[in-house]
């Protein structure tokens, strides 16, 4: 018997599904224009981090799970977030990453630092012919997929050792829906994130060890940064009238700190999940 509380693990990857496929339909219905080829090309450059950096909590919780020798796959790698610093400490890192504006973001880190044991797959999880990993990481990653449990049943089986996610609780759009109503007139349905994610687990018979921190805010460059995020997550165009409405309100909502620029500076919870795979 399924309940809320306790959701068996059928119920929980529908009610999953449910929610992505509610979140993705309100975008198709209210999206401006035709959708880009590459969703995070115009925001790659602010994933951008230094490999070195010592003041993200999550990150040093990372390293603490790294052991000399072992292969890690970052799956979703993005920019290099993770996969550049587990690379000073692993053997070698896989990173897996279909996005081509991440993939040219993570290779100039890759340049930039000297780092030479990070193999690129260009491929979208789940990929025919995985490759296999002591540690399978997931970091930031999974929130939009509606068939979660294929997703997660491929990251098991190319772990030997480990898996781990790294997720946030809300999702990371959440910073955008309090403009949805006043541009689009209807609340945003939002992504399943940590807490959704960590109930699903339970369901799927797992046990895992959960770390909590807190990470500062996505923050960018120059001013422009958060308002090119706004229009790709509220999926409107900068010369509409849409697009004209949400620059003026976001005017006062972009503040400054140490010449970067956010749309908020409160921590963000995050949580580091870390399971064994089934044999």
């Amino acid at each position: 018997m399924s309940d809320v509380l306790r959701p068996d693990a059928s119920s929980a990857l529908e009610a999953w599904r449910r929610r992505v496929s509610a979140n993705r339909e309100q975008a198709e219905r209210l999206r401006e224009g035709t959708p880009p080829r590459d969703f995070y090309a115009a925001v790659a450059p602010d994933f951008r981090a230094n490999p070195r950096r010592t003041d993200e909590p999550a990150l040093e919780l990372l390293r603490a799970l790294v052991r000399p020798g072992e292969t890690w796959l970052d799956i979703g790698a993005g920019g290099g977030r993770y996969a550049l610093p587990l690379a000073l400490l692993a053997k070698t890192v896989i990173a897996v990453e279909p996005s081509e504006g991440m993939r040219s973001v993570l290779r100039a880190g890759i340049a930039e630092h000297g780092i030479s044991n990070v193999e690129i797959v260009a491929e979208r999880w789940p990929m025919r012919g995985a490759p296999t990993a002591d540690v399978a990481l997931m970091a930031h990653i999974g929130y939009d997929l509606e068939e979660i449990g294929p997703f997660l049943d491929a990251v098991e089986a190319s772990a030997r050792r480990l898996c781990v996610a790294v997720l946030v609780t809300p999702s990371p759009p959440f910073p955008a829906e309090p403009f949805w109503p006043p541009i689009h007139g209807e609340a945003r349905v939002s992504l399943p994130g940590l807490t959704e994610f960590l109930l699903l687990l339970l369901a799927r018979g797992r046990l895992f060890e959960l770390r909590l921190c807190a990470r500062e805010p996505l923050a960018h460059a120059d001013r422009d940064g958060p308002l090119r995020w706004l229009y790709q997550q509220l999926f409107i165009a900068p010369d509409t009238a849409k697009g004209q409405r949400l620059a003026a309100l976001a005017r006062d909502a972009i503040t400054s700190r140490d010449g970067r620029w956010a749309l908020s500076w409160s921590p963000v919870p995050v949580g580091v999940v870390s399971w064994r795979p089934r044999d």
